[in-house]
């Protein structure tokens, strides 16, 4: 499909006026349209420019989506930000405005609610199950151990300095 510079232009005005969207993915619609790469870049720089796309307004909101609808921790939605090509020196601020409370009573709900259909032979299997399961949403190891109650004595048994502080 041939689309002129103007008519990209204005799709993805319209793309990102209904939502937040991050820089690379209107360069990645603009690729599979099959738009030449001197014309995305021109295109990107005057979605930029005219404030369609803004890097800081994105990641509040895809942070704040990320972590209270998909209950995603920390490092999964850094490393999220990063796969959409946004550096940490943009999202990181972002990140630590976090309520350290309410972060901590999502994982806490998490896990709780893990451990209900979790299968586990003893204690330390049901811990280890339960630290997977939250490593696998995103969430730091202090923050998974202090939840668990698992004092720092135990750090060697889940693993090199588990539960370090």
């Amino acid at each position: 499909m041939d689309m002129t510079e103007s008519e990209a232009l204005n799709k993805l005005a319209a793309y990102c006026s209904a939502g937040e969207h991050c820089r690379a993915e209107a360069v990645e619609k603009m690729q599979r349209w099959g738009i030449p790469y001197e014309t995305i870049d021109r295109v990107a720089d005057h979605l930029v420019k005219e404030n369609y796309i803004n890097e800081e307004r994105y990641c509040k909101a895809f942070i704040n989506d990320k972590f209270r609808f998909d209950k995603w921790g920390k490092v999964k939605i850094g490393q999220a930000l990063q796969l959409k090509k946004i550096s940490p020196l943009v999202y990181k601020p972002f990140l630590a405005e976090i309520d350290e409370g309410e972060y901590q009573a999502v994982l806490n709900k998490l896990l709780a609610a893990k451990k209900k259909s979790v299968r586990a032979e003893n204690e330390y299997e049901l811990n280890g199950k339960l630290i997977r399961f939250a490593l696998s949403r995103g969430f730091e190891m202090k923050d998974i151990c202090h939840c668990l109650n698992i004092p720092e004595e135990n750090d060697g048994e889940f693993g090199e300095n588990a539960c370090e502080e």
